[in-house]
């Protein structure tokens, strides 16, 4: 069955090319493939992005060797010249700004793709320092004093998406376990109970946000309970009260 995001893709590959937003070079490869494919053409579109424009073929006249003129083309060898401009354009009206002005010079198509790629992900090195970088970072990923649970679950998800764009895979296991250590004492009763019941080889962040959020006021009550006896003056604070309130209380009852 489509879905509408099935739809959408396929709408925004009848009108326009898809717009390289975010740098999320990945998505927008796989977009960008598809809106060529739907286009005349497509393959040869295609072709010319993968294997390099039409080289040109010759004519003998006059005894010199010479190319051959757009109107002398056979109709295959006319639409692939054709193809060729039509490709270069497309990958440049998929652009914004600031990556055109470092790729604009590149007027064949294929040479234009390679640009890109090469901006975007960078050569094997830079790629592999980069991963070993995120998977540092999901290493050390860490619950920040004071954040909602909305605001870790946010981070961690952009975590996660900038992994995906470089085909990092992690177990489900591992992700979810993760998820959940992470996160500070006052939801160690709510962790407890879904490493108990649930299985978190098939369970999401998605779905445990999604749980764990019902349970968050709770959840902020245990860690101001902690804050108030884990605070020196705050439990002296309450001593000296409890103090003055029996005091108090000892005198009226002597009065009376």
């Amino acid at each position: 069955m489509t879905t509408l995001t099935d739809k959408a893709i396929l709408s925004g590959a009848e009108n326009r090319p898809p717009i390289l937003e975010n740098y999320m070079y990945d998505s927008w490869k796989s977009r960008m493939e598809l809106y060529m494919m739907n286009r005349q053409h497509g393959r040869m579109i295609i072709e010319s992005i993968e294997n390099g424009p039409l080289i040109w073929p010759t004519i003998e006249e006059n005894r010199v060797t010479r190319p051959k003129k757009y109107f002398e083309l056979s109709a295959t060898e006319a639409i692939q010249a054709d193809c060729d401009i039509k490709a270069t354009n497309i990958i440049l009206q998929g652009l914004p700004p600031e990556v055109y002005a470092l790729v604009s010079n590149h007027k064949v198509a294929k040479e234009l793709w390679e640009r890109i790629q090469l901006l975007m992900q960078g050569t094997s090195l830079t790629k592999q320092e980069r991963e070993c970088k995120l998977y540092d970072e999901f290493d050390k990923f860490a619950y920040k004093k004071g954040e909602t649970l909305r605001d870790f679950y946010l981070r961690f998800s952009l975590l996660l998406n900038d992994m995906n764009i470089y085909n990092m895979k992690l177990e489900q296991f591992q992700v979810s376990t993760k998820f959940l250590n992470t996160l500070p004492p006052e939801w160690s009763k709510f962790v407890t109970y879904v490493k108990l019941v649930w299985d978190l080889h098939t369970t999401n962040i998605d779905q445990l946000h999604a749980y764990l959020g019902q349970y968050e006021f709770h959840a902020n009550k245990v860690r101001l309970m902690h804050e108030r006896n884990s605070d020196p003056l705050a439990l002296v604070a309450t001593k000296v009260l409890n103090s003055v309130r029996h005091g108090v209380a000892a005198r009226s009852s002597l009065t009376l």
